[in-house]
């Protein structure tokens, strides 16, 4: 008896990306009332790229640059011990640092919230933000400790046992959001 592992469906393409982190930029500006004391934050690997793009976004919307890094949690997960070859990747703080500022953390997709609790661990040794919020591209449920983002591109229902992946231009040279089982 043979298993047959179903082909990737694409759910977001190139255009749905695009319009989704229009949206959530635009979110991101309303509900902290302009790009001021605003810093966006991406989580590696691919939250980096989409904080990026979210930065420039907002940047464009209100004619105000607005900075953007990146924030490696690797140190801070607490399932190194079944992953240990995980590589961390530098963390790049804007110049200005976070205190007293709006950060906002950037994923590519939500799945049990460990690694934005690792996320809001690494910030905790950075400095001391004045409010944290979490811009994340797919949603995906399942989550095993309470945090919600602020900010979704996509919520995805999904099984347990069905694979996420988000593939982006400037890492995969290919720009789409895919499930499989």
């Amino acid at each position: 008896m043979s298993t047959r592992t179903a082909l990737p469906r694409v759910v977001l393409h190139s255009a749905d990306i695009a319009r989704a982190l229009t949206r959530i930029s635009h979110e991101i500006l309303e509900s902290n009332k302009g790009p001021e004391n605003l810093v966006v934050l991406g989580i590696p690997t691919r939250g980096v790229t989409l904080a990026e793009r979210i930065a420039a976004l907002i940047g464009d919307i209100a004619g105000d640059p607005v900075p953007v890094g990146a924030l490696d949690v690797t140190m801070y997960r607490d399932d190194l011990h079944r992953n240990p070859t995980r590589t961390p990747r530098p963390t790049q703080i804007p110049p200005d640092g976070i205190d007293g500022k709006t950060v906002v953390l950037v994923d590519d997709v939500l799945f049990s919230g460990r690694s934005i609790r690792a996320a809001l661990d690494a910030l905790q040794d950075i400095g001391r933000p004045a409010a944290v919020r979490l811009a994340i591209l797919v949603d995906r449920g399942h989550r095993e400790l309470p945090i919600r983002p602020d900010f979704v591109g996509k919520n995805l229902p999904s099984a347990r046992d069905e694979r996420v992946n988000v593939h982006l231009a400037e890492v995969d040279g290919v720009e789409e959001v895919t499930i499989a089982s």
